[in-house]
């Protein structure tokens, strides 16, 4: 009798035996859309590095959540823009009630109240004239405590302005620690910190420094983590988990799939990684040349991040996901 020879490509056959056997799904709810809210703009205006993706004002932004959150989408993270006049050596403007990012958190959620997760982008470099996460020492160097003690302060200001999440991105040791306790202090034991622990000195950051206006003077390799490193990323997540941190973020996401998979084997909380502007941006500038299929290709690169044990995905292109998922449901 001779034996069958293994024919894997039997599960291939019909889009419907190919579902059935599927290894990895991820639904809307798995979905972050990073929004940028920008001040001093009459009406949405375009970022030409991020074919699609705008600088929202406050009418827009609550347009784009009410869709984000009929959608499905599991949260957006709002990011403010502030008038380059109002950006200090400090960083005071991402302090104040009136400043941009809280009046953005409070029209959302206004907007949407608990249809969708609101997340605070926990940092300084937008709001600041040299472009660094934190405030500098008379050396030059990002001071890290002193930075630390003033994204505590942040942090009440965007839980009382509306945010359900804050999401310290700067990279300072220690940060997560001092922000629980100034939220516990100030009476918020109940909100949630997303922690940007393995945030690496990525080059795929360029499209978000233009459209946030950044000011950066140098690079933050001397906080952000060195491409080269792998274990340090586990290594930053354990200490993120350990000072309290309720969920924590690989960053980029799909350049980094081997630290999202180490980070996701040993995490105790969920994993979000984030689909950076340079990523998002090759995608979709690749599709406007009719390089790629544009829509194909965004659906494989986050179905990829979640193959390596994402929970969670930011990315720009959350919306355009969930509505192709919606069109196909319906179908």
């Amino acid at each position: 009798m001779t034996l069958s020879p293994v024919r894997p490509r039997r599960v291939r056959t019909t889009p419907a035996l190919r579902r059935l056997v599927s290894e990895t799904h991820f639904t809307a709810a798995q979905l972050v859309l990073p929004v940028f809210v920008a001040d001093g703009i009459a009406e949405p205006t375009s970022i030409p590095s991020m074919p699609g993706v705008l600088r929202h004002t406050l009418d827009s932004l609550a347009d784009t959540c009410a869709q984000a959150a009929e959608l499905g989408l599991g949260g957006v993270m709002l990011f403010g823009v502030p008038r380059e006049a109002d950006k200090d050596a400090t960083g005071t403007q991402a302090l104040r009630q009136d400043g941009i990012l809280n009046r953005a958190l409070a029209r959302a959620c206004a907007e949407v109240g608990d249809d969708l997760t609101i997340m605070a982008d926990t940092c300084l470099d937008e709001f600041t004239t040299h472009g660094h996460c934190g405030v500098l020492a008379a050396n030059g160097a990002v001071d890290n405590d002193a930075t630390v003690a003033i994204y505590a302060r942040q942090a009440v200001a965007q839980v009382r302005a509306g945010a359900h999440v804050v999401a310290p991105s700067g990279m300072m040791d220690g940060q997560v620690a001092a922000i629980r306790a100034a939220l516990d202090e100030a009476g918020f034991q109940d909100v949630a910190i997303l922690a940007y622990s393995a945030k690496y000195a990525s080059a795929f950051y360029g499209p978000f420094r233009d459209a946030v206006g950044s000011s950066l003077q140098g690079d933050r390799r001397t906080y952000q983590l060195d491409p080269a490193n792998r274990r340090e990323g586990w290594r930053e997540a354990a200490l993120d988990v350990a000072e309290g941190a309720d969920l924590v973020m690989v960053k980029p996401a799909g350049y980094y799939l081997d630290v999202v998979a180490d980070v996701a084997a040993r995490s105790s909380v969920p994993v979000a990684a984030y689909q950076v502007s340079g990523e998002y941006a090759a995608i979709a500038a690749a599709a406007a040349n009719g390089w790629l299929d544009g829509a194909a290709a965004l659906h494989e690169s986050v179905l990829s991040i979640v193959r390596a044990g994402a929970d969670i995905v930011l990315t720009y292109g959350a919306l355009d996901l969930a509505a192709q998922r919606a069109q196909g449901a319906a179908q």
